[in-house]
């Protein structure tokens, strides 16, 4: 029921900035979305651009996704070490670059040149995703639940849309777009807050207990 608090303000210890949602849907819009995309398509960019074996093309395109393991936990790490906001602009930035470079891989380039670049951006795409998720539960605990399953479905859609684009065009153009998101995502994070001090959780029985959150 809502009634309640659409006739009466709410208290301020309920409240929470909305832009940090929102910033925080696009970035993974751009990191886990592109991560899916990528996967997809890969395996046959690989094929068809070098002319390798199966097996290398499949190699290619699980390496992108097997850089998980290591970059996701590293990204949270990066958070928790040097700061939500900070961390963020790192892999964002890292993997901007990395999208740029992608995009001017051809035929002339070496496969294995080719593929250690693909890593490469993949480890800071899945940086990203980490860093993302460090910050999400900071933004009002209580709708940790909700404010995730949002940003999940975010990253969901990217890929959709990526995808469309990669089947109306070509790879190289996929990754010039991710690149090209993710620099407006760069711009996003100038007002994206930087979670400090400490954060107010109302417990059942009504009770306020401050959580540091550095």
């Amino acid at each position: 029921n809502n009634r309640e608090i659409l006739e009466k303000p709410v208290a301020d210890i309920h409240k929470y900035k909305f832009k940090q949602v929102a910033i925080l849907n696009a970035a993974y819009f751009a990191t886990f979305g592109s991560e899916i995309a990528v996967v997809m398509i890969l395996t046959a960019f690989f094929k068809t651009t070098f002319n390798v074996s199966d097996t290398w093309a499949v190699i290619g395109g699980g390496s992108f996704m097997f850089m998980n393991l290591i970059a996701r936990p590293w990204g949270g790490h990066l958070s928790d070490t040097i700061g939500r906001k900070k961390a963020l602009i790192i892999a964002v930035t890292c993997m901007t670059i990395g999208y740029v470079i992608m995009s001017l891989i051809d035929s002339s380039w070496p496969f294995f040149v080719a593929l250690a670049i693909t890593i490469t951006t993949s480890f800071f795409v899945q940086a990203g995703c980490g860093a993302v998720f460090a910050m999400v539960p900071l933004i009002k605990r209580r709708l940790t639940g909700q404010i995730a399953g949002m940003t999940g479905a975010y990253g969901n859609t990217g890929s959709v849309l990526f995808l469309t684009i990669y089947t109306l065009t070509s790879a190289q153009t996929l990754f010039a777009v991710i690149a090209a998101f993710a620099v407006l995502v760069l711009i996003a994070f100038l007002f994206l807050d930087e979670p400090k001090g400490a954060m107010a959780e109302v417990l059942p029985d009504g009770t306020v207990q401050m959580i540091d959150v550095e």
